[in-house]
């Protein structure tokens, strides 16, 4: 007799197969974390055995970091469309700040929490967690520098001040996972210290 089960009686090219595992993978990961992307989890979550996935991603390692990739990927991208709706660079900071402390993101803060732990035994995932850390400081230092250029701020050196401004954000985004501080707090204090950082004046970010 033949299955019922449609996951079974689908047949699906390898590549069709990959796809869908790898969104698996990212949808577990966004609502339980990069620890819960296992091997019998991705399975049950496209509905097939664990040995089909493990044929298709012989590698949980490589899926694990193509979900990490993903989804940072993905968030970036939404705040580079941020950045470019605003001319001016202290709304865009101003902008950056508010949406990246009000506590929405926390899915993908927990992301990057368990990617730096999961990484030191993870290299293929670590090797993603470095690349994308420098996009974000990439992307931070375009900010800085753009706005120096056009005299909103006053800065020296804009690599060092996007690094320290990714240390920072991802520094309060972590310590909000257990509600250390409320997000206006977040928010006035990271302003604050931006503030100082490019050279702008006090209450400028609207902190």
């Amino acid at each position: 007799m033949a299955s019922k089960d449609p996951a079974v009686r689908t047949r699906l090219s390898g590549s069709e197969r990959r796809a869908q595992i790898a969104r698996a993978a990212e949808a577990l990961a966004r609502r339980q974390g990069l620890d819960a992307v296992t091997l019998r989890a991705v399975a049950a979550e496209v509905g097939v055995g664990s040995a089909l996935v493990a044929h298709h991603a012989p590698s949980m390692e490589d899926v694990v970091a193509d979900a990490f990739e993903a989804i940072v990927a993905a968030e970036l991208a939404d705040l580079e469309r941020l950045r470019d709706r605003h001319a001016d660079p202290v709304v865009v900071v101003r902008e950056l700040l508010g949406t990246l402390l009000d506590g929405t993101r926390s899915d993908v803060t927990l992301i990057w929490v368990q990617s730096w732990a999961l990484g030191g035994r993870n290299e293929a995932l670590a090797a993603r967690v470095r690349a994308q850390m420098d996009a974000w400081t990439d992307f931070l230092e375009g900010i800085v520098r753009a706005g120096t250029a056009a005299g909103r701020f006053r800065v020296d050196n804009p690599g060092a001040v996007a690094a320290q401004l990714l240390g920072m954000i991802d520094g309060l985004n972590a310590h909000a996972l257990v509600s250390w501080r409320d997000a206006a707090g977040r928010i006035r204090l990271m302003s604050t210290a931006v503030e100082a950082m490019l050279g702008l004046e006090p209450n400028e970010l609207g902190g």
